[in-house]
Formats: structure tokens, C-alpha cells, sequence
């Protein structure tokens, strides 16, 4: 069975244990492997914030290369913008009614221009997580890391280490 086959398997839904269990198992990359454009979704693990980034409209990542990365492409009119991260109100996800999130989508469409990043909002770096040194996106102004290991060569799993979270969050990038 296949990394790939191992994450299929826990999708849709299932447990933390079972998505960290999968994490650790995965190899490292470097961070120039997780350079270029990358669609997301979240793995359900029961996670207070799971469906928030769905209803949100989250897209996906962009790492362009080590210093210039935007950590939130959310889906736009025209496709998929970057937001900018300090917008984003870490107190309050999970927090907040899914009905509430899709209506904030709705206005992130309109207020777009006013919300787009105009300037990268985190960086890439080789950290260990788990026991493991592998990629991971360091947020600028967000107290957020995100760790990457490759399931295959078009698909990452992430570990979101959240101050405010009560434990990780996990979701998938894979190559448009």
C-alpha cells in the first residue's frame, strides 16, 4: 500500500491519532520540494477548526521560493488570491458558527482589493517537528507553523501548530 493509499484512506473523516500516525510515517522534504502553487483541503480529525478553511474559502498556498510565500490563497472572482494573514482572527476560529464563516466569505469577495496581500506573509524553513527536519512555513505575524511531509511527488501532508489550537490541525496540498 502507497503513502497515497494511506491517506485515502483516512478521507474523509478520521481520527487525530490515526492522521499523526500517518504524518510520522511520511519522509521529509526540503523546501525547495515544496516550491510553486499548491491546492489545499482540510483532513476532518475532529478538530475544532475543521470545515472553518472549506467555508472560508480557502484555495490553497503559494510558496513561491524560501522568502516569498503567501500562506492563504483564498478562492476570488477571478481566481484564487492571497489574503493577508494579520486579517486573520486566530481567537476566534472555531469559535464562530460555519453559517457565520460562509457569510464572511461572501464579503471577502466584495472587500478583495482590501483584504489581497500585498507583500509575502511568511517564509519557508527546515525545522524538526515529531523528530523529523522537514520543510515548514514560519507565518510572519501569526504565532503559526506549518510542517510538511510528501505522501507523493504531487501530494503533501501539513501539520498546522497553532498557538491558540488545542492541538494540530492537519490538511493536504497537492499540485494543481
Amino acid at each position: 500500500m502507497s503513502h497515497a493509499d494511506d491517506l485515502a484512506a483516512l478521507e474523509p473523516r478520521c481520527t487525530l491519532t490515526d492522521a499523526l500516525a500517518l504524518f510520522d510515517a511520511l519522509p521529509a522534504v526540503t523546501t525547495r520540494d515544496v516550491h510553486g502553487r499548491w491546492r489545499g483541503r482540510e483532513l476532518a480529525t475532529g478538530h475544532p477548526w475543521d470545515g472553518v478553511l472549506r467555508a472560508a474559502g480557502w484555495w490553497g498556498k503559494d510558496l513561491h521560493d524560501d522568502e516569498g510565500v503567501h500562506p492563504l490563497l483564498m478562492a476570488g472572482r477571478r481566481g484564487p488570491f492571497p489574503l493577508e494573514p494579520r486579517l486573520v482572527p486566530l481567537q476566534l476560529v472555531g469559535r464562530t458558527p460555519l453559517v457565520a464563516v460562509h457569510a464572511a466569505r461572501r464579503v471577502l469577495r466584495v472587500a478583495e482589493p482590501l483584504v489581497r496581500a500585498r507583500t509575502p506573509g511568511a517564509r519557508l524553513r527546515e525545522i524538526t517537528v515529531r523528530g523529523v527536519t522537514s520543510a515548514a512555513m514560519v507565518y510572519d505575524h501569526l504565532p503559526v507553523v506549518d510542517s510538511f511531509r510528501r505522501v507523493d511527488d504531487r501530494t503533501l501532508l501539513g501539520l498546522m501548530d497553532a498557538r491558540p489550537a488545542p492541538r494540530p490541525f492537519l490538511f493536504v496540498l497537492t499540485r494543481p
